[in-house]
């Protein structure tokens, strides 16, 4: 008789145990990702770029890029390519070459923190606000920050309400404003409108500060010219992800600030000979370094051309689930497929974000007609009888 073994990698990932088999680990998590990496639709990580050239050359090793991007010392860091990768966007952003100033963070939620601790640092007294679809590590900065919130209702389709943040505004106007916007909400990456925003801070004549989460979005609508940090949109700050478009292969992420916005630089650190600017101590110089080889290899065209082909692979995404007679949506820049949560038979093999009733697929570059295909057949099978839907929203516009 065969006896069928079940692999328990808890059991053999437990360092109290010897021997331990060290690739027998590996093997499994490799196998477990291979495996689910057809179904594995609903979270946004680009996965058609190739970083194997860095990871190879560069993997073996720490490259620790501690300190400020401008410092030289140490000899084990990337900080000239962190230099070039953030001199890019923001260029790519339209941000004023003198008023300046960024890093490579280790994600979306350390850029925030960074953006929003500089502005609460010289706004002391300011509220912050944010709309209830922001991403879920706003409020947790506030917190983090003490500072006062207010939340901002957001539309069924995901943007900020403008009429509700007036009227949240208009009760607390003897105080600075802090406001951030989104560009890419985590359910349905809608867009909030910065210029929209500014107008109305600058109808009650309120100080403060403008930030945009983009971690998803901001490369792709900056790439088309949609998202601007020059001196006419009034933007002081932004934080991009690196491992969500660009596809690199650890979480990491880029923030800009305005230079003009931050208090004075903190003293060198004696024992490191550095500046100590950042939000972490040690950074990821490889990070860095994949950013940067990703940039390189592709450019803005490349890039461009990689964002044009997501959202065509999008729109094709809402034709086929429609074809099915399963509702879908998505705005017209985006990657993400909105629709009712399915059935339990194709939730069970279709890895794909839920909140409640609704979910959605992101179609990021690498995500293929074939995989569409293969979800579309799933639901159709599913769809036995008819389930109520909700209501699709009217988004026929950019926001």
């Amino acid at each position: 008789m065969t006896h069928t073994h079940t692999f328990d990698l808890a059991v053999a990932a437990d360092l109290s145990r010897t021997p331990i088999d060290v690739t027998a680990v590996l093997d499994h998590l490799i196998h477990n990702a291979d495996a689910a990496a057809a179904t594995s639709i609903g979270y946004p990580g680009a996965v058609d770029l190739d970083h194997t050239a860095v990871m190879t050359r560069l993997g073996h090793r720490l490259w620790n890029n501690i300190g400020d991007p401008s410092d030289t010392g140490g000899v084990a860091h990337t900080r000239v390519l962190e230099q070039a990768v953030i001199a890019w966007f923001a260029d790519l952003l339209g941000m004023p070459a003198e008023d300046r100033w960024g890093y490579v963070t280790t994600g979306g939620t350390e850029g925030n923190l960074s953006a929003l601790h500089a502005a609460y640092r010289r706004w002391p007294t300011a509220r912050i606000y944010y709309s209830t679809a922001a991403h879920y590590s706003i409020p947790k900065i506030v917190s983090m920050l003490g500072a006062y919130r207010v939340p901002v209702a957001a539309r069924p389709d995901g943007e900020m309400c403008y009429d509700d943040l007036a009227a949240q505004l208009r009760k607390r106007r003897r105080w600075p404003a802090i406001v951030v916007a989104t560009a890419g909400t985590t359910m349905t990456e809608a867009v909030d409108d910065t210029r929209r925003i500014r107008a109305i801070l600058t109808d009650y004549g309120m100080a403060g500060h403008l930030h945009v989460d983009a971690a998803l979005s901001g490369i792709p609508l900056a790439l088309d010219g949609q998202l601007r940090l020059d001196d006419a949109g009034g933007i002081g700050s932004i934080a991009i992800s690196g491992h969500k478009f660009l596809g690199v292969p650890t979480p990491c992420g880029v923030v800009l600030i305005r230079d003009s916005i931050r208090t004075p630089a903190r003293p060198q650190v004696a024992y490191t000979a550095v500046t100590d600017t950042t939000i972490t101590g040690s950074r990821c110089g490889l990070a860095a370094a994949l950013l940067w080889h990703a940039i390189a290899l592709h450019g803005r065209e490349g890039h461009r051309w990689r964002a044009a082909e997501a959202r065509s692979t999008a729109a094709y995404a809402v034709e086929q689930i429609r074809a099915t007679g399963w509702a879908a949506w998505r705005w017209p820049h985006a990657f993400t497929v909105v629709l009712p949560t399915p059935p339990e038979p194709v939730r069970a093999k279709w890895l794909l974000a839920a909140d409640g009733t609704v979910s959605h697929l992101i179609c990021m570059p690498g995500i293929t007609r074939g995989q569409i295909d293969a979800l579309a057949a799933d639901l159709a099978t599913a769809i036995t009888t008819p389930i109520p839907r909700p209501r699709t929203p009217n988004v026929t516009t950019m926001p």
